[in-house]
């Protein structure tokens, strides 16, 4: 291969054979990649285009400023080639794979007596490495399918022989529960204990029969020679490798090694599953977005995937199948669409969970116009309102043994608190613990204000407690007049039933609804506004009476004194001069000198 360099006014002398073109721009950054089959038609396609070409690309096509083209023997080089690049460098016009994450892999170390454990980084020279795999999970299970089938150590000791000969070591739980067979003090040998670890490869390299087939000739040996229980204990063994193969059967096994690709797009993004399929189970799975950059076609943009997917997952399937056609055919790569058969079922397989991807990544993107307000919409329609509640008030009472009564009320705009329109109510014309009595003045007073201030009422409110609390609610707003215009509900804590006006029987929202837990939020803040707001009420009571229990220190001292300091404690480890700045010379005196035989008592 061989780079060399062009202006852009010399596109028109770049030679007609394969290879990769990348442009810079005026700092010398690689702005893009591409690979052609002939660099001369394609990179004056660029250049020579009026029409048909979108702003994105006259963008790019405006910044250029040279051209390094390498030449490379096949369009396939140039596919591989284009890849590498654009994985190194990630040029800003390039599709790139929404997809940072680090697969794990599952290392058999290079060692005596060698280990297999997960990891994510690739250390040369360390053992052979299995995988990517597409998550954690799968690598879990079929670590666990391998721990349960070999008796393979988990220790990280140096198992030199002469150090086992040395008896340097002793065998720990692992060998007593049988997870281990104890080759750290030489109860097992090498070639036996690498006679699992090559089983173990070959399942990791996804080669079930050779397995299935190594189980099965230990236990037909064992059963010819009569001990049926050493028979059992493989049969075992064959039973589980039988069964983890069925969970993951898709189609006739005669159906060996196959790359499953599917595509799916939007204005502007594209979203590709990926199958593999190995011995007829799929043995890895993933979905990938493609931000489109120059308004690529699918198939550019599928094919972008494959190349990268495979390099990814270390994949050489002979045989690709895909959901689109291609207008050209691509040495190195067997890709065709299946019509009929079990590689068409594969196929509509990929493409439903493309479709599923595209449609979940949608709603949790907020591409659907609803999606901001679905679980407002959710609860318009569990508790069959007439409009949607974007704005949720909710009123809850707090006393104890009917001391400082209080109440809070919370509001919620499109689903989140409004901390601004929160407020706290001493409760003026009830005397004692009467929630119900409470609960009525609080409610009209609020919904008077708003009528008064001529202020939009909620679409919804909500009452933190049963029927009791919401009867009282209903008239206060039957006072006001504004019973059956504002829809109200009542939500007990003990099994989150939810109340109606004049109707004695709760219904119950699905405990996983989310509509129910927003309602469970809302109640929640009421809650702790009211208690927050009580406890304030009861430490300044206390505190005042205190400080007015003092001969000449009344309540408007007292709250002259509050507002300073905030504590008794700050107050009696204030000085003179601080306390007789706030309430003058003969009152700090008085003050201090009650504080003085407080301490002397």
């Amino acid at each position: 291969m061989e780079a060399s360099f062009y202006t852009p006014d010399e596109y028109n002398t770049l030679p007609d054979q394969p290879g990769v073109y990348k442009y810079y721009n005026e700092n010398q950054e690689l702005i893009y990649v591409g690979k052609a089959k002939s660099l001369k038609k394609r990179v004056s396609s660029y250049f020579v285009k009026n029409t048909g070409v979108n702003h994105k690309t006259r963008r790019m096509v405006r910044e250029i400023r040279k051209i390094e083209i390498t030449l490379v023997n096949t369009e396939f080089d140039a596919l591989l080639l284009e890849n590498n690049l654009i994985k190194k460098t990630q040029p800003k016009y390039n599709i790139l794979l929404r997809d940072d994450k680090t697969y794990p892999y599952l290392l058999v170390t290079k060692e005596n007596f060698p280990q297999i454990y997960p990891t994510r980084k690739m250390i040369s020279g360390k053992g052979t490495y299995y995988g990517p795999f597409a998550s954690v999970k799968a690598m879990n299970n079929v670590l666990e399918l391998i721990r349960s089938l070999f008796t393979i150590r988990t220790c990280k000791l140096d198992l030199n022989p002469y150090k086992i000969a040395e008896q340097k070591y002793k065998v720990c739980l692992e060998y007593h529960i049988g997870n281990c067979l104890g080759p750290c003090e030489g109860l097992q040998g090498e070639p036996a204990y690498m006679k699992d670890i090559e089983q173990a490869k070959n399942i990791l390299k996804g080669n079930l029969g050779i397995a299935k087939a190594y189980f099965k000739q230990y236990m037909q040996e064992a059963a010819e020679k009569y001990a049926f229980e050493r028979a059992q204990y493989y049969k075992d063994k064959l039973d589980l490798l039988e069964k983890y193969q069925a969970k993951s059967m898709v189609v006739n096994p005669a159906i060996k090694d196959l790359d499953v690709f599917t595509i799916v797009t939007d204005e502007k993004i594209a979203y590709v599953n990926f199958l593999k399929i190995k011995n007829g189970s799929i043995n890895i799975t993933k979905t990938v977005e493609l931000k489109k950059k120059l308004d690529e076609t699918e198939a550019e943009l599928l094919l972008t995937a494959i190349v990268r997917l495979r390099d990814q997952f270390n994949s050489e399937s002979p045989e690709i199948i895909v959901n689109i056609e291609f207008d050209e055919e691509y040495e190195g790569l067997n890709i065709h669409v299946p019509k009929i058969g079990d590689k068409k079922h594969l196929l509509d397989l990929s493409l439903k969970n493309a479709k599923y991807y595209k449609k979940e990544k949608a709603l949790a993107a907020g591409d659907v116009a609803d999606k901001k307000f679905r679980v407002l919409k959710q609860l318009q329609n569990d508790l069959s309102l007439k409009e949607m509640p974007d704005h949720i008030e909710c009123f809850d009472n707090s006393n104890i043994q009917g001391t400082n009564p209080v109440a809070s009320m919370v509001c919620f705009l499109n689903g989140k608190p409004a901390n601004k329109e929160y407020r706290h109510y001493h409760i003026k014309t009830v005397e004692g613990p009467n929630d119900f009595a409470s609960m009525t003045e609080v409610v009209g007073r609020r919904y008077k204000r708003l009528l008064e201030e001529n202020k939009p009422l909620p679409k919804l409110i909500v009452i933190d407690g049963g029927k009791g609390q919401l009867s009282s609610s209903v008239e206060a707003l039957k006072n006001l007049g504004i019973y059956g215009k504002v829809p109200i509900i009542g939500i007990a804590k003990r099994l989150e039933e939810i109340y109606f006006p004049e109707d004695s029987y709760p219904i119950h929202i699905d405990k996983k609804s989310e509509a129910l837990r927003l309602l469970q939020r809302i109640r929640d803040e009421a809650h702790r506004f009211a208690i927050t707001f009580h406890r304030d009420v009861r430490s300044k009571k206390a505190f005042g009476t205190q400080l007015t229990e003092i001969e000449g220190i009344g309540p408007g001292t007292s709250e002259k004194l509050l507002k300073h300091f905030k504590s008794f404690k700050k107050i009696k480890e204030a000085t003179p001069q601080e306390i007789e700045a706030v309430i003058g010379k003969s009152k700090a005196e008085k003050l201090l000198e009650s504080l003085e035989q407080k301490k002397s008592d």
